[in-house]
């Protein structure tokens, strides 16, 4: 996976959709979820904190939840070239701090396409990283 040139990264509400929430918006995060790709601790924090708060999801479904996740996708780390690079995105791109912090980890792990829901729809980042919204 790491070597696929195409591989994209999930935001949180692809996780979300797919476990917590079912809608016609499931069927498309499955399929993006079962497609492969990559996500970082920060989408994983993320999922944690929604699938406990709003869903009361129990410590034992949100580990199953991750661990089933950890086995589909590759997970990058936070650091702080990432915190660093969330702070460029954030003031350049008008993104709120914690959506540059899950772009910023899409851009440094070399993903092409960042699917979201919560971002600006068809947004060039880099010459590379492209936002979209699957469910436009």
């Amino acid at each position: 996976m790491k070597d696929d040139p195409i591989r994209p990264f999930l935001d949180t509400n692809i996780l979300i959709y797919v476990s917590c929430h079912r809608s016609p918006k499931s069927d498309t995060a499955t399929k993006i979820l079962l497609a492969g790709g990559t996500i970082s601790v920060q989408v994983l924090n993320e999922f944690t904190s929604v699938a406990r708060k709003k869903y009361a999801f129990s410590w034992p479904a949100v580990q199953e939840a991750i661990d089933h996740f950890q086995a589909l996708l590759e997970v990058v780390p936070l650091t702080l070239q990432t915190h660093q690079t969330a702070l460029l995105f954030a003031e350049r791109f008008q993104l709120a701090f914690y959506d540059a912090v899950i772009a910023a980890a899409a851009h440094l792990a070399g993903c092409t396409t960042l699917y979201s829901e919560d971002m600006h729809h068809d947004l060039q980042l880099t010459p590379v990283l492209r936002l979209q919204n699957p469910f436009a």
